[in-house]
C-alpha cells in the first residue's frame, strides 16, 4: 500500500514542556488508525502539527509524498487533510444543511466578481446542493437538513461536522474523539459511518478515541503515545499485551 501521510522526528514544545517528541509514524492510504493514550500524552497535539494549526519545532510532515511541514491550516486543507474537533465546530447561526454548502470547494458563488450574476453560478449551486443531501442523507441527518445547527444533539453535532468535512472531497480525515460524550449505539453508528466512508470512498482515517472497547471494533492498526513519544504500532489484538501500553495505562489510573 502506498503511503498518504509520514512524520519524521516531529517534535514540539510548549515553553519546558516537550508535546510530542521525535514522532515518527506511517500511514498508508486507504488505512483506518486509532491513536491512543493517556490523558496529555500528546495525541492531540501531534494531530494539531499535523494538520497545520500549530507549527513544528523539529521534523517533518510529509502528505501523498509532499513536504507540508510548516503549512498554515487552511494550505493543508486544501491539499485533502482535513481534520475534525472534538468539540463539534459549526456555524450556529446557520443550518445543517448550510453548514454543509459552506466546506464545498471552488464554489463561483463566492467569487466578488462573478456573485452578481447567477446566471454564472446557479447551476453549480444546485448541483451542490444536491451532493450535500446527499452526504447527509448518507450519515442519516436528512431529517434534520433545516434544523439550526444549535438545535441538534452533541452526537448529531458530530457528524454534521463530519458531512462538513466530507464536502470538501478529503483524501483523509483526523478525527479527535468521534464517539465522546454519545450514547454506546450513536457511537457505533458513528464508527459504522466512518467504515463505510473508507470503503466507499477510499478516505483514510487517523482516529484519536478513548473508548477502546468502541475503537477496537472498528480499526486494522493502533498507534499509542505516552509522554509525546509514539511506544507503540501495531494491531489492536496486541495493544494490551505490550508492557509499554499497560504501564501507560496503568500509570493514567494511579
Amino acid at each position: 500500500m502506498a503511503e498518504i501521510l509520514a512524520t519524521r522526528e516531529l517534535t514540539k514544545k510548549f515553553g519546558g514542556l516537550i508535546a510530542v517528541n521525535n514522532v515518527t509514524m506511517s500511514i498508508n492510504r486507504g488505512e483506518v488508525v486509532g491513536l491512543i493514550g493517556p490523558n496529555g500524552s500528546g495525541k492531540t497535539t501531534l494531530i494539531n502539527v499535523v494538520s497545520g494549526l500549530y507549527k513544528p519545532d523539529a521534523g517533518k510532515v510529509y502528505f501523498n509524498g509532499e513536504d507540508i511541514t510548516g503549512l498554515d491550516a487552511w494550505d493543508v486543507f486544501k491539499k485533502g487533510l482535513v481534520r475534525n474537533f472534538q468539540v463539534p465546530r459549526l456555524f450556529g447561526g446557520m443550518l445543517v444543511f448550510e453548514n454543509v454548502m459552506t466546506a464545498f470547494r471552488g464554489q463561483r458563488g463566492e467569487n466578488p466578481i462573478l456573485a452578481p450574476f447567477k446566471s454564472m453560478w446557479g447551476e453549480q449551486e444546485i448541483s451542490l446542493a444536491r451532493e450535500a443531501l446527499n452526504i447527509l442523507s448518507q450519515l442519516q441527518l436528512a431529517h434534520v437538513r433545516l434544523n439550526w445547527a444549535t438545535e441538534l444533539s452533541g452526537g448529531q453535532m458530530k457528524l454534521v461536522e463530519m458531512a462538513r468535512s466530507l464536502a470538501s472531497q478529503p483524501q483523509m480525515l483526523l478525527l479527535d474523539e468521534p464517539a465522546a460524550g454519545v450514547a454506546p449505539k450513536l457511537a457505533h453508528d458513528i464508527f459504522k459511518n466512518i467504515i463505510k466512508l473508507n470503503k466507499e470512498l477510499g478516505i483514510t482515517f487517523i482516529i484519536i478515541e478513548h473508548r477502546l472497547d468502541i475503537l477496537f471494533d472498528y480499526v486494522e492498526r493502533v498507534l499509542v503515545m505516552n509522554n509525546g513519544k509514539l511506544i507503540f504500532d501495531g494491531s489492536p489484538e496486541d495493544v494490551y499485551k505490550d508492557k509499554l501500553v499497560i504501564e501507560a495505562y496503568l500509570g493514567e489510573a494511579e
